[in-house]
């Protein structure tokens, strides 16, 4: 006989068995509502155990398969939240105004029409805009993320402040009636808006960003999208009250008691009178499932995923999130990936300044950043921040070479530089020309054949290995073996912040180590081509004569 549970074993096998119930009433919830995916389609959809859900194939699935209809009037947006006037009247849209659609409905609980979908969701997503302080300064020091995630977490509780609060005064009796101000705390913000930022997707032009129900529970692997999201335009079908009472007796059938008391208070707490306030309240909402349209005339009306390639019968069939790096990837979904070969590391402008800075005048590192701005050149820009990226591989973005190229320019041929760009009008690819003509490597008739190699002097290749080195001193005391070693002890399961950071800033000092064999592979060749090159020109010279 089997023992029965007790301690950590009880827990997990309470919060499995409640994730199964949960999963089995949101997939009678998607049938009665006219959400398509079921064996018929190819698809299950599974709770793994410990670790979320998944989507697995059940038949071999060809390209072109559609395996998945959501009518968009079940996606939860601003223009189907019972919130849709409070909303609109307030000004707010896009994901602000998404979040506030969804605090709402989370606020009525089994009254809302989302209620066994948003009962399904986590409360929130682990993301480093929900981490402590502490976590942030711990597991993200170094990282792209460190900073940014910061700013994120001052700007957001300024739009609470601004923006969510100003609600609850505002807000009509007929709606204030139905507000909980728990639900639209500070908390309840932030937690709305991982959910947002990790599971929300452009519908259309009219309902913008929504939240669309199973869509969003197919897992990311990069470069690896088994399906895609898109519109089609199907006819509206009326559910009779007769079929929809079927569907709630086919519920109701089911002998698992305590899965059913959420979903029964959902379908009971409706009376007639409750009924017809809350259309009141919808203005213009649909009563009937399919009477009425909440899209315009000219969008489709049917959301359908279709195989973007062959998948076996066994397998997962994933979604993409989109070509992103890992820093990407946990600020927005709160995971990372092992060789992610979109990973890259950020070079801020303002660390380029200051390297300079220690070693050239003030007045110096203004006059080179000055002209390398008049020749239109520019990085990166994100959050009033300016950077250069650095790929997978080690290689810089050619327009930090050319601003250190720059910077490293002896006085005389950088006075003679400036002059001739104040004095003539040529477009970028002559500047570069004039650049590297200054510098003494090329001949101008030679420069349109010229490659990024050229910039890569040595003053140059000695400011990017200065320039990595700092970078990677932001990580702290404990070295990338160290790092390793941490990850190989770490569950993702149970420390799951922790592993996943750790392979961010794995992959980012990795990133930084081929940033510097770049620079000094590149340092060898250059002295050997520089070699070449004043041989190639003394010839020429000769043959001249």
């Amino acid at each position: 006989m089997r023992r029965p549970y007790s301690g950590p074993e009880a827990a997990t096998a309470t919060a499995t068995a409640t994730a199964r119930r949960r999963l089995r009433a949101f997939k009678r919830w998607m049938r009665s509502q006219g959400i398509e995916c079921s064996d018929t389609l190819g698809l299950r959809v599974e709770e793994v155990e410990g670790n979320g859900i998944r989507v697995i194939a059940l038949s071999d699935l060809q390209e072109g398969d559609a395996v998945v209809r959501i009518p968009k009037k079940c996606c939860l947006t601003i223009k189907t939240s019972g919130a849709r006037s409070l909303i609109e009247s307030a000004g707010l849209d896009g994901t602000l105004g998404l979040c506030v659609a969804l605090m709402f409905e989370k606020s009525l609980g089994h009254r809302s029409p989302w209620f066994p979908y948003l009962h399904l969701l986590p409360a929130a997503q682990s993301i480093p805009l929900l981490w402590t302080l502490d976590q942030l300064n711990s597991l993200l020091l170094g990282t792209e993320l460190h900073k940014i995630v910061k700013e994120d977490k001052a700007l957001i509780y300024e739009d609470w402040q601004e923006c969510i609060l100003p609600l609850l005064d505002s807000a009509p009796l007929t709606i204030y009636e139905e507000l909980n101000p728990d639900f639209f705390s500070v908390e309840e913000y932030f937690a709305a808006k991982s959910l947002v930022a990790s599971r929300s997707f452009e519908i259309d032009d009219y309902h913008g960003f929504g939240m669309v129900p199973l869509a969003d529970l197919f897992n990311h692997k990069t470069g690896a999208e088994d399906l895609h999201l898109t519109s089609i335009f199907l006819p509206l079908v009326h559910v009779s009250d007769a079929e929809d009472n079927l569907k709630r007796d086919e519920y109701e059938m089911t002998d698992d008691v305590e899965e059913n008391h959420g979903l029964d208070e959902y379908n009971n707490s409706l009376d007639a009178e409750q009924l017809t306030q809350k259309s009141q309240l919808r203005q213009g909402s649909c009563g009937n499932k399919w009477e009425c349209s909440s899209t315009s005339e000219d969008e489709p009306t049917v959301l359908e995923m279709i195989m973007v390639k062959d998948v076996k019968c066994g397998a997962e069939v994933f979604n993409t999130y989109g070509t992103l790096g890992n820093a990407a990837l946990l600020h927005r979904y709160g995971f990372t990936e092992a060789d992610n070969p979109y990973d890259i590391v950020n070079m801020d402008l303002e660390l380029v300044l200051e390297w300079s800075s220690s070693l050239y005048s003030s007045r110096h590192s203004r006059r080179r950043l000055a002209l390398w701005r008049r020749l239109d050149y520019s990085g990166c820009v994100s959050q009033n921040s300016e950077y250069f990226e650095i790929s997978g591989n080690g290689e810089p973005q050619v327009e930090l070479l050319i601003l250190l190229y720059i910077i490293s320019l002896p006085d005389e041929p950088f006075d003679q530089l400036d002059l001739t760009v104040s004095s003539t009008e040529e477009n970028l690819n002559e500047w570069l020309s004039i650049i590297l003509e200054k510098g003494g490597y090329i001949q101008r008739e030679t420069a349109a054949e010229m490659s990024k190699d050229l910039l890569l002097t040595r003053s140059v290749c000695d400011a990017l290995l200065s320039l990595a080195n700092i970078r990677e001193s932001f990580f702290g005391s404990n070295s990338l073996e160290d790092d390793m070693e941490a990850l190989n002890k770490c569950c993702c399961i149970k420390e799951r912040e922790l592993y996943y950071s750790l392979i961010l800033r794995i992959s980012e000092r990795r990133i930084l180590e081929k940033l510097r064999i770049y620079a000094a592979e590149s340092a060898q060749l250059s002295a050997t081509g520089q070699s070449k090159r004043a041989s190639t020109m003394r010839k020429k010279m000769k043959t001249r004569r």
